[in-house]
């Protein structure tokens, strides 16, 4: 219950009773009955006028007349009792007997109902003073806790996440063991004479579970774990960042040993003094104070410090240097085995289907997170669940891949059948011409099912690369342009349909060229700095350091690559036309093609092909005229492989 809402009803009942009170105060006041004599009580029940009488403890009579009217009366209190009283006077048993007596043991109300008539007024006043006080008090108590901290703890004695419940990062795990191993048994390297790490900077792409990793570290230790965000510092009050420092500071050092994480640093730990604008005078003075803080005069307390952002490059060197962020752990995207540890730990209570490989699916998801791989497993659940199955099938798992690369099956969408032959041929010049390039990665899938935004789309079995050589580039970039040629080959006319794979082809080219120095005419030079400035802007941060002449010669060898990789998947294309006409046919058949499939096709077997999924029908020939112009004039846009890893 909130206490301020519960005061203020208080308050508005104490009112409402007060006015209650003295309403009927004042409305028992207007009811006078009238004052009689004991004798005057014995006439009225003479002529049998009394119906009831009411005898109090206090003698006192109230009468209550046959015409309703009513009376008050004292008896004698030296006479007896009241009927002995009224007997005396005359009255005969029988006039006794007609009235009701009643006997009461009474308070006298009225004299605390007069009380309260002048008291209540009083504490209403008093309290409503009260309440303006308090409610001064506590806009002053929020205003100075402006500057204290909003950091969460946690307690270290039930752990709910643990280092078994982070995969994909073992090297890590095991730089972050020695944290945990120091706050556990300190002695052991106090001895030698070993310093605790002030602070350990984990650094790495969104979804490679930087933050999981902090709280696993907390949950092993067993120690107090204090979890606040960079951007909570800052406030539009200057002073208050530095001040929620201290008070954060503070806290950890009376709960120490104990970790303190801040997730997204680099809201405070910008560079100081970089921009067009200058300073920012509040942010640079919060960071002032976690330098201070971390590495200042008094620092000898067991207080680490656990920091997690994806952009490294715009911290400040003071934060970075040993003494502050002493270590520095690297969460890269996983590797293979990394994807299947990963699935192993998500997969943990989901009923799985017997044709479940889960080396299959880390090798199908290149490029993927810890987070990316949460939300395929969340969603091959949830199709599961939709399709109201009791286990999670291989089919599942796969439509989500696909789900999270490129969006939703759209099966509704009417597609002229002239634009579902130029998908197919599209999607199959790609296929093909993957099959026969000795350096393209292995054909998956390949559809004309729309999903998302595209038409229909290659996939590949991508690997994990830390280099990709000159030859892996031309291979890669003849299977991208291999769509657009089959158009050509087969209709004489091109479509829209290879703008996304110009716009890759065309900044593979230039990288080879400016960045790896994969130009045989330019030679192994960079050309253009590629340190962005980060505070103005990535585009304006890229900076050209060579002369016009170069440029063109760039262009040249640019067009050249593309060129040189255009004509060879023309040729691939041109030599194997039955295979490019099989695929393609196949496709406006069935829409999609397995791997399995794909490759006994390729290789001339005799079986039929096995779809994934079910076959969509082709419109009819009223469908083709139901839909829109703009349908009929823009060709659906074909997705092909995903974007192949950078090179290191």
């Amino acid at each position: 219950m909130n206490s301020g809402r519960f005061r203020h009803g208080f308050v508005y009942l104490l009112i409402i009773f007060a006015v209650a009170v003295i309403i009927w105060g004042a409305f028992a006041r207007s009811e006078n009955p009238d004052e009689w004599s004991i004798s005057d009580v014995a006439v009225a029940a003479k002529e049998g006028q009394i119906q009831k009488i009411v005898v109090t403890d206090t003698g006192q009579l109230r009468i209550t007349l046959v015409d309703g009217r009513t009376a008050i009366s004292t008896k004698d209190p030296d006479g007896g009792s009241a009927p002995e009283q009224l007997a005396q006077l005359g009255v005969t048993d029988e006039q006794l007997a007609a009235i009701e007596w009643v006997n009461e043991r009474t308070t006298n109300w009225q004299g605390i109902i007069t009380a309260l008539m002048y008291l209540l007024p009083l504490v209403v006043v008093v309290g409503v003073i009260y309440m303006m006080l308090r409610q001064a008090q506590g806009t002053n108590n929020q205003a100075l806790s402006f500057g204290k901290s909003r950091a969460r703890m946690f307690t270290g004695d039930q752990p709910t996440i643990t280092f078994e419940d982070v995969a994909g990062c073992d090297e890590a795990k095991e730089e972050l063991r020695e944290v945990v191993e120091f706050l556990r048994e300190p002695d052991k390297f106090i001895q030698l004479g070993a310093r605790i790490p002030k602070g350990v900077l984990l650094v790495g792409p969104p979804g490679t579970g930087k933050t999981l990793l902090a709280k696993a570290v907390s949950g092993e230790a067993g120690v107090p774990f204090f979890s606040i965000s960079g951007s909570e510092f800052v406030e539009m009050f200057v002073g208050v960042g530095a001040s929620r420092v201290r008070d954060l500071f503070d806290q950890a050092k009376r709960h120490s040993p104990c970790i303190v994480f801040v997730d997204e640093i680099d809201a405070v730990g910008r560079h100081r003094g970089a921009g067009l604008g200058g300073s920012h005078d509040e942010r640079e003075q919060t960071l002032n104070q976690i330098l201070v803080e971390m590495d200042g005069f008094d620092t000898d307390t067991n207080v680490i410090v656990i920091a997690a952002t994806n952009r490294p490059d715009i911290l400040d060197p003071a934060l970075l240097r040993p003494g502050r962020f002493d270590r520095r752990v690297v969460l890269d995207r996983p590797d293979v085995r990394g994807r299947e540890e990963i699935l192993k730990v998500h997969v943990r209570g989901k009923p799985l289907g017997d044709d479940v490989d889960l080396s299959v699916l880390a090798r199908a998801t290149p490029g993927f997170v810890g987070a990316d791989i949460e939300n395929m497993v969340n969603e091959a659940a949830i199709l599961a669940a939709r399709r109201n199955k009791k286990i999670i099938n291989m089919a599942e798992f796969q439509e989500a891949i696909e789900r999270v690369i490129a969006g939703p099956e759209r099966r509704s969408r009417l597609i002229r059948e002239e634009e579902r032959r130029i998908t197919a041929y599209h999607e199959a010049g790609h296929a093909v011409v993957a099959y026969y390039l000795p350096h393209c990665d292995p054909i998956l899938k390949v559809t004309i099912i729309p999903r998302g935004v595209a038409g229909g789309y290659t996939m590949s079995l991508g690997e994990d690369m830390m280099f990709m050589s000159r030859s892996k580039f031309m291979d890669t970039i003849s299977m991208a342009l291999a769509g657009r040629i089959a158009e050509e080959i087969i209709f004489g006319e091109i479509t829209t349909g290879a703008s996304n794979d110009l716009e890759r082809v065309t900044k593979m080219a230039r990288d080879m060229v400016t960045r790896y120095g994969m130009s045989e005419r330019l030679g192994p030079m960079i050309y253009g700095q590629k340190e962005e400035l980060v505070f103005l802007g990535r585009e304006i941060g890229e900076q050209r350091d060579y002369s016009e002449a170069v440029a063109e010669e760039i262009d040249e060898e640019v067009r050249h690559i593309i060129s040189d990789a255009y004509e060879r998947a023309r040729a691939v294309l041109t030599e194997h036309r039955d295979k490019l006409e099989l695929i393609a046919e196949t496709l406006l058949e069935i829409e999609t093609l397995d791997r399995e499939a794909f490759e006994r096709l390729m290789k001339g077997e005799a079986e039929e092909p096995q779809t994934s999924g079910p076959s969509r029908p082709a419109p009819e020939s009223e469908q083709e005229t139901s839909g829109s112009s703009e349908e009929s004039e823009d060709t659906p846009p074909a997705l092909d492989l995903p974007p192949a890893p950078a090179p290191a």
